[in-house]
């Protein structure tokens, strides 16, 4: 996985595009492969210069038109599908390169209390630490002139970090570094205000405003008054603006109000003042001008343009049509920004970044900090791409079922499995244009024609014989799908099935007990839930199968999901579940985890148990370590292990609906092959998740 680095801030105008720049310059002094990404972008199909620029600098191959997540409209739409197509967006091209900046959302569109949490949530989502972007200006005051804005007080600064800490808090973000950008000069103020808030550990920069990067040129205010250039040296248009002086007094005291580098604007019919401010820039004895603005349309006098035009003037001198308010206000808001069209800037922004950002100390803390959290997103779309790798194929057997039609397009479109659809193929493909889904990488099987079915009624004859089985009842049986689909599975001529959006649990699971049949020294077919919390995954068993499993039992689950847990990647710490913690209760039902546990322990040693605890004692550090001090267990549990279904069973949905996580399952296991059971109000996304972890447990198998 790439190391990635989240660049966001809290507000606008914190000109974090210079902090990604050289965030940008240090990780490729370090990795070959740097690319740029660009979470949240202004407008769809709009160019965005600061992401060309990262883009172009980074030297990456990628196509730039894939280093875009998603856009504002698409945030307002459906966060959540934003988030989505954003984490799609990233994965397809994050294994192509060897660190990545990722480039958090402008604020510009409408500010919003949710953006910071957005970006929180999106740097969780593609486990990338951010380095958090605090202005020390105050930008939201409306007193900007030119881009600069009033300075921030240490302390204002440091309240906007304790803000913008419990929003990274609440989405598990990592906080790489955090930088106050465009600093005053207390810097030794802000970094304690700052550190008061985030914490001793986390390594804080002070960079100082630098007022030629957020200055814009001429030829940008030019752009923004819809202006033409009537005087002056069209070279000048590069000149950086300062600030604004509006003509609004007697030409004798506008002079005497001129500042350097600024812009003035003035009305186009006061001739008295125009040719005053063009000499003024000529003369040694007053500030250099940045150019002169003369608003309203009015038409100069011949005498006077070519009075002008005789003292030929370098100001440029820029007409526009609007009036003066307008005008002003247009130049006030005109904003200097990093773009590839603008070296000099670049240039200015990558040694003010050296000077202030200490490179070795940025490099070990994103070489050292990784982001743990799992999200429900990522889990998900781990599931499909580990899928995708097994290419594994899986048969459906209720082709009748519009939402296993729509689960199979997501399938074959995202290419998560191969599949074998069960049904009358004419009615398959009809629904399916009907429902505008694209199903032509299934093979449609129809039971009663198929040239597999004789063989799976002579197989199913050959393992019932010894329960008075005969062709002609099997016949019969063989055509039912859910004993079908599982006969090809045993055949391997399918790797693992999935059913039970319209059918019981049983008519999924008896087919799979009589034909494909347990793992050798496993007794029982169970089942667990993949738990995906805010920010890791769990794995809870059994909370579907069996209602009151015995001491032998018990421990079968146990390790059935212990296996089941590495299969997904989670190191298993088993935790045998009891309303007592060690020797502290007695009882039938405390006895019973217990001698459980034992079972576990005499038949995995290498495996890490703990029984009985209850639920605080394992999942809670505080709690373990007083009730089970040195457990391998408590405090840091993954699997858990339930006494009975009704346990299992509430707590699953309790923690489902009230913690909003995201409940994978009922998985199946114990069998030889994967099959699984859906639930039948199964979504159409359970369905896909189901395949992709019927592939999965099928290549874990093979």
């Amino acid at each position: 996985m790439a190391r990635n680095v989240y660049v966001a801030s809290v507000e606008g105008h914190t000109i974090k595009s210079a902090v990604a720049l050289g965030i940008l310059d240090n990780l490729k002094k370090s990795h070959a492969r740097v690319g740029v990404f660009r979470a949240v972008s202004p407008k769809a199909e709009a160019k965005d210069p600061v992401l060309e620029m990262l883009h172009e600098l980074s030297g990456s191959t990628i196509d730039i038109q894939s280093c875009t997540g998603a856009d504002y409209q698409d945030v307002h739409s459906s966060p959540e599908r934003a988030l989505a197509q954003i984490i799609h967006r990233f994965k397809s091209i994050e294994s192509t390169v060897d660190a990545m900046v990722i480039l958090g959302s402008d604020y510009t569109d409408v500010v919003s209390p949710a953006e910071l949490s957005f970006n929180a949530k999106v740097a969780t989502n593609l486990a990338a630490p951010m380095v958090l972007v605090l202005s020390g200006r105050n930008s939201l005051t409306g007193e900007e002139n030119l881009g600069q804005a009033p300075v921030r007080e240490p302390k204002e600064i440091g309240q906007v970090a304790e803000l913008a800490m419990q929003e990274l808090a609440e989405a598990n973000t990592t906080l790489l570094a955090v930088i106050v950008n465009r600093a005053g000069s207390e810097v030794g103020q802000i970094t304690d205000s700052v550190r008061s808030s985030v914490g001793a550990d986390l390594p804080i920069w002070v960079v100082p405003e630098d007022p030629y990067l957020v200055a814009p040129r001429m030829s940008q205010v030019l752009d923004a008054v819809s202006g033409e250039l009537v005087f002056g040296d069209p070279e000048r248009l590069k000149d950086e603006a300062l600030d604004v002086v509006v003509a609004a007094m007697s030409e004798v005291n506008v002079l005497a109000r001129l500042k350097e580098n600024a812009v003035v604007v003035a009305p186009s019919d006061r001739t008295d003042a125009l040719l005053p401010l063009v000499m003024a820039d000529s003369s040694d004895t007053f500030p250099k001008l940045t150019g002169i603005v003369i608003n309203g349309g009015f038409e100069l006098p011949e005498t006077i343009a070519r009075l002008i035009r005789g003292v030929k003037p370098t100001v440029p001198v820029v007409a526009c049509p609007g009036g003066s308010f307008d005008t002003t206000m247009k130049v006030i808001r005109t904003r200097g920004m990093l773009s590839l069209s603008d070296p000099g800037k670049i240039a200015r922004a990558r040694k003010l970044f050296e000077e202030h950002v200490p490179g070795g100390a940025l490099a070990q803390r994103v070489a050292e900090v990784e982001s743990d959290a799992i999200t429900p997103l990522m889990f998900e779309h781990s599931l499909a791409e580990r899928a995708r790798a097994k290419s594994k194929t899986i048969v459906l057997p209720e082709g009748n079922d519009d939402r296993v039609l729509q689960a199979a397009h997501k399938v074959l479109t995202r290419g998560i499995a191969n599949l074998i659809i069960l049904g009358d193929p004419s009615a398959i493909r009809a629904r399916a244009i009907d429902l505008k889904l694209d199903l032509s990488g299934a093979t449609l099987i129809e039971i009663s024609k198929s040239e597999h079915f004789q063989t799976c009624v002579a197989e199913y004859v050959k393992l019932r014989s010894h329960k008075g089985m005969t062709e002609e009842k099997a016949r019969e049986i063989m055509l039912d799908g859910s004993y079908f689909g599982t006969m090809l599975v045993q055949l391997g001529i399918a790797d693992g099935m999935v059913s039970g959006a319209c059918h019981t649990t049983a008519h999924t699971i008896t087919p799979a007990f009589q034909i494909i049949k347990t793992k050798p020294g496993v007794s029982v077919v169970s089942s667990v839930f993949l738990m995906a919390l805010r920010d890791r995954v769990v794995v809870y068993g059994d909370c579907a199968v069996i209602p009151e499993p015995t001491e032998e039992q018990l421990a079968d689950i146990a390790i059935s999901s212990a296996e089941t847990a590495r299969a997904f990647d989670i190191e298993p710490h088993v935790a045998m579940l009891s309303y007592s913690t060690g020797e502290s209760g007695s009882g039938v039902e405390v006895d019973r985890v217990r001698n459980a546990t034992n079972l576990v322990r005499d038949r995995a040693p290498q495996l890490s148990v703990e029984g009985p605890i209850q639920f605080d004692a394992a999942v809670d550090a505080g709690v373990a370590k007083t009730k089970l001090p040195g457990s391998s267990v408590a405090g840091r549990a993954t699997v858990f292990v339930f006494p009975d279904l009704n346990t299992g069973n509430n707590t699953y949905k309790a923690v489902q609906r009230t913690a909003g996580a995201l409940a994978i399952g009922p998985i199946l296991q114990g069998l030889k092959k994967p099959v699984n059971d859906l639930s039948r109000g199964a979504l159409v996304d359970d369905i896909v998740n189901t395949i992709a972890i019927t592939a999965i447990q099928a290549g874990a198998q093979a």
